[in-house]
This record gives structure tokens, C-alpha cells and sequence, in this order.
């Protein structure tokens, strides 16, 4: 029964973020019948919700569950007061993100006013080879994982998207020496971003705040002394001790 609820649960994507009970059975590969039983226990407890149209949608009991995640939390929590510092100061688009896996997951976004348009949302999924706080992560990761995401697909957004390997290998050897990761272009024609990563009590590299602004309107070290100073200061707050 649970493996049947996440089947469903699993069905639903930043693609497909509203569905309707026959679509949610040719996803999820079960029968109408069984869906339809699901989808009533799971919208009684508060996981889904089910619009005036008949469609369902992820319900607000299970967002407030997912953020319970220590992961987050805890980061988001220490994060917050100098992700919002650093949107002030600037007036752009500020992002915190962690791995998984051979993905990065996006816990916190702040939009500027007028800033550049990103294609991230808070939750969202994203390859690690392309966005700045991407390549920090993927800069930081164990080998293993380095050489599973350097030998597989790798995705293409725009023209100035780097996909050779060795192209790649040599960036995430200067990222690691300068301490920041710089993505021109590589996600959208319009946009730069510029990251840092934030590091544990133990010196452990735990996730990556950036800036993402109109490419152009700033110079890249210059806005690496920003996200730098923000990732050093959410870093502290990390590694102080709880009281």
C-alpha cells in the first residue's frame, strides 16, 4: 500500500504539477481503480488536494512534512539572515542548494526586484554541470560521484553550456582552488552566476549559495566577494554549537 501511495506521489513533477485521476494512472502504471482508492486516503490525510476542476495537486500537509527534513531545516534556518543580507544588498536573485545524489536540490531561492529570470524553484531538481552552485557541489563531491556525473549524459541548455569531460574536470580543480564557481551563460543566455560553498563544523562541504544577475551587469569577482563572504558567515553559523 505505501509502495502504491508513492508510486502516485512520485507522479508528479515540476512538468506535471496538477493531474487528473486517468492521468494519474497511466503515470503511475496502476489501475484506475486502485488510483482512485489511493487518491481518497491521500487526500483525507492532506497529501493531496483536489482542485474544483477534479485535478489533483501535491497538498500543503505534505509540504509541511518535507520541510521538517533535518537537511533543510537546519541549513535554511542558519541560512536564512544572510541569503536575505545578500538579496538586499544586491537586488538579485539569491540560491542556496545542496546535493543528492548526482542532482542538486534547490532549499532556498530569494527573487530580486528586476533581477535576471531563472529556471530554478525552491525543491527543484537541477544537473549539477551547469549552474554555478551546481559545479561547487559537484567540485566538492566524493570522486565516485564526480566521474558518475562526467561520464554520463550531460545535459546542453544554451551554445556556451561546457559538456566535454576534461573541459569540466579541469573547471572543478580551479573551483576548488579559488574557492568559487562561475557559470557564464551556461544556463541561459542572459544570465551569470557566481558560488560559493558552505562547509560544516567538520570542514565538510554541505551546500552552495549563489547570486544570479544579468550577464554583463557585474564582474564576476566582484560578486564572488559577496557570495563568498555570505558562504563564510552561514558556514560559521553552521559550525557553531547549539545551546
Amino acid at each position: 500500500m505505501l509502495g502504491r501511495a508513492l508510486q502516485i506521489l512520485g507522479s508528479f513533477s515540476t512538468d506535471h504539477p496538477e493531474m487528473s485521476l486517468s492521468e494519474l494512472s497511466r503515470k503511475s502504471g496502476l489501475p484506475v481503480s486502485t488510483v482512485h482508492r489511493m487518491l481518497g486516503e491521500l487526500t483525507a490525510w492532506g497529501a493531496l488536494e483536489r482542485g474544483a476542476d477534479g485535478r489533483y495537486r501535491i497538498g500543503l500537509r505534505l509540504w509541511q512534512v518535507g520541510s521538517l527534513a533535518p537537511r533543510s531545516q537546519g541549513l535554511r534556518e542558519h541560512a536564512m539572515p544572510f541569503l536575505q543580507d545578500l538579496s538586499q544588498i544586491t537586488r538579485e536573485n539569491v540560491q542556496l542548494a545542496v546535493r543528492e545524489g548526482t542532482e542538486l536540490v534547490f532549499v532556498e531561492r530569494i527573487a530580486g526586484s528586476g533581477a535576471v529570470p531563472v529556471l530554478t524553484r525552491v525543491g527543484g531538481r537541477f544537473a549539477l554541470t551547469a549552474t554555478g552552485v551546481g559545479l561547487v557541489l559537484l567540485a566538492h563531491a566524493p570522486v565516485d560521484v564526480q566521474e558518475q556525473v562526467l561520464t554520463g549524459p550531460l545535459e546542453h541548455f544554451t551554445p556556451r553550456t561546457i559538456t566535454d569531460p576534461q573541459v569540466l574536470r579541469r573547471l572543478l580543480a580551479d573551483i576548488r582552488t579559488n574557492g568559487y564557481a562561475v557559470s557564464e551563460r551556461q544556463v541561459t543566455m542572459d544570465s551569470l552566476s557566481v558560488a560559493a560553498p558552505v562547509r560544516d563544523g567538520e570542514n565538510t562541504v554541505i551546500a552552495a549559495v549563489s547570486l544570479v544577475v544579468h550577464h554583463g551587469s557585474a564582474s564576476p569577482r566582484a560578486l564572488a566577494q559577496l557570495v563568498c563572504t555570505s558562504a563564510r558567515a552561514i558556514s560559521r553559523a553552521m559550525a557553531a554549537p547549539r545551546a
